[in-house]
């Protein structure tokens, strides 16, 4: 018997062309493709059309109820959202032909303020799909439900790649993590603390 699973899919930087858009508000938004239907992903799996078409729909839905679905920066091995590890939330999501289009913006938690450091250094990573589905022996996808995009380092499938470019904004001045945090020392022995286990987890994958 067919059981659900939870399916995770990697997008790398390059694969889904994802741009940060930098707004005069200091507010930061991630931009691309974040999934895609009819091709078979590294993991070997394909969704079809009508499938991430349903899904998209579901989160378009969820997007105009509550203002925004959470996402992780990397992500965990289950399909809840831990609040503590709330970077980006998830703005809006639609289909562009076989292409999943989504618009993330990045927060002020201690996970996003990481992110958005990542994005102001030009370092480049990835979106990872986050969801549960039947996948057959063929490996096409039913039943899928997308719960959320998180933020990887190391992103999977084939045809979409994030460039992380960063606009010029003229005449804003951004303030900086650095900045943000000098007068609030429990906030930098927590951010300390999760840079060092986000660059553990990175050299752990290679």
């Amino acid at each position: 018997m067919s059981t659900q699973q939870l399916l995770i899919e990697t997008t790398t930087a390059a694969q889904g062309n994802i741009i940060t858009e930098a707004k005069k508000d200091g507010t930061i938004y991630l931009v691309g493709t974040y999934m895609q239907a009819e091709i078979e992903n590294r993991n070997g799996r394909t969704y079809s059309l009508n499938e991430m078409a349903a899904a998209v729909a579901n989160m378009r839905s969820q997007i105009k109820e509550f203002g925004g679905v959470f996402g992780e920066l990397d992500h965990p091995d289950t399909i809840t959202i831990n609040m503590d590890r709330i970077s980006h939330a998830i703005k809006d999501i639609y289909m562009e032909g076989n292409d999943v289009i989504g618009r993330a913006q990045l927060l002020n938690t201690p996970m996003g303020m990481i992110a958005q450091e990542l994005s102001r250094s030009g370092v480049r990573y990835g979106v990872s799909s986050r969801g549960a589905g039947v996948v057959n022996e063929g490996g096409m996808v039913s039943g899928f439900n997308l719960v959320t995009v998180d933020l990887v380092v190391t992103p999977s499938a084939p045809g979409a790649m994030p460039s992380s470019i960063t606009e010029a904004i003229e005449d804003v001045k951004l303030m900086t993590l650095a900045e943000s945090l000098q007068h609030d020392p429990s906030a930098q022995k927590y951010f300390k603390a999760e840079i060092q286990k986000f660059v553990r987890n990175v050299i752990n994958r290679k």
